[in-house]
């Protein structure tokens, strides 16, 4: 069969759309399966079947010419029949099966994400799962995740969201520190502390409130500059040099219960409530599409009866 007739085309302008959505030869290759090579030569054997130049490329970035751009257009809506009677006919199965693609921030994953999967396996296994552990915010659809647990108080109205938990976020220190140095009374205390901050940009400054005593007023609230000798950008990090006493942080319970069951850790200012810090909820996230693969679904679910008591801290 000749290069040119349609039906051989069909991996290739494929490829071409994941190119598209990926924006690079790379994460294209990673989402197919193949070679960085392979799909190359896709590409090479596709623009000599059309005559013309569908992608342009610099040392840095590839991009859809205006020809390549017009046929990503006009196959999008086939492939994505095609992938979801694919998804429709595997759901046919008697058990859910296929791969889970899974992201997740690295101390959620690790503490209660990763946890639950040997179960979850072990139940269906059928279903393989593929689990990603990052801080940074991956764009679902474009990286080939079918879902992202994240920790939030405003999951993003672009994608499906279940809630799988609440959560909350607490002021600690450990009982050797509060010895030596004292307890703050208010969040204002904190200033004289040593404070153990998240790590972002600019100043550390600590937000709280805490509800008035005659009902419908506004919630008093407290605003402070703290600083100490750590910052770090992972809660674990923050967590182990807490219970070793280095200073005051805020974690997120997750992070903090197993050390405040155990007596490690202290809770601070329980009459305030940190605010505008970690999310108040744990969720899942998905692409929207028309059709909910039953592994995915599957997975869901067993994360939302695993994770339903929160983290008890």
């Amino acid at each position: 069969m000749s290069i040119s007739s349609p039906p051989s085309l069909w991996a290739h302008v494929q490829a071409l759309g994941v190119i598209a959505q990926c924006g690079s030869y790379t994460q294209a290759a990673q989402r197919l399966g193949l070679s960085k090579a392979a799909v190359s030569h896709r590409i090479a054997e596709l623009e000599r079947a059309v005559g013309v130049p569908l992608l342009a490329r610099t040392t840095r970035s590839v991009r859809l010419t205006e020809a390549g751009r017009q046929l990503v257009d006009d196959t999008a809506a086939a492939f994505a029949q095609v992938e979801q009677g694919l998804a429709r006919a595997r759901d046919l199965a008697t058990q859910p099966q296929g791969l889970v693609r899974v992201t997740a921030p690295v101390a959620l994953g690790r503490q209660h994400v990763a946890p639950q999967l040997e179960g979850f396996l072990r139940a269906w296994p059928g279903i393989r799962v593929e689990l990603d552990l990052s801080d940074r915010l991956a764009n679902l659809p474009h990286e080939g995740y079918d879902l992202a647990v994240r920790h939030t108080s405003a999951p993003p109205d672009n994608h499906v969201a279940v809630r799988l938990c609440a959560s909350r976020t607490l002021l600690l220190a450990s009982p050797g520190y509060l010895r030596r140095r004292g307890e703050p009374a208010t969040p204002a205390d904190l200033a004289g502390h040593d404070c153990l901050p998240y790590l972002r940009p600019g100043p550390a400054v600590w937000s709280f409130e805490r509800a008035r005593a005659r009902g419908g007023d506004e919630p008093e609230r407290q605003r402070v500059t703290v600083g100490g000798p750590l910052r770090a950008n992972n809660s674990e990090v923050l967590r182990d040099a807490i219970v070793a006493g280095l200073g005051v942080g805020l974690l997120p319970d997750f992070s903090a219960a197993a050390a405040l069951r155990a007596g490690r850790l202290r809770e601070l200012l329980p009459g305030w409530r940190p605010v505008g810090f970690f999310g108040d909820a744990v969720w899942a996230l998905r692409p929207w599409s028309p059709q909910l693969p039953r592994a995915v679904r599957a997975l869901v679910e067993h994360l939302k009866l695993a994770l339903a008591g929160g983290f008890g801290a």
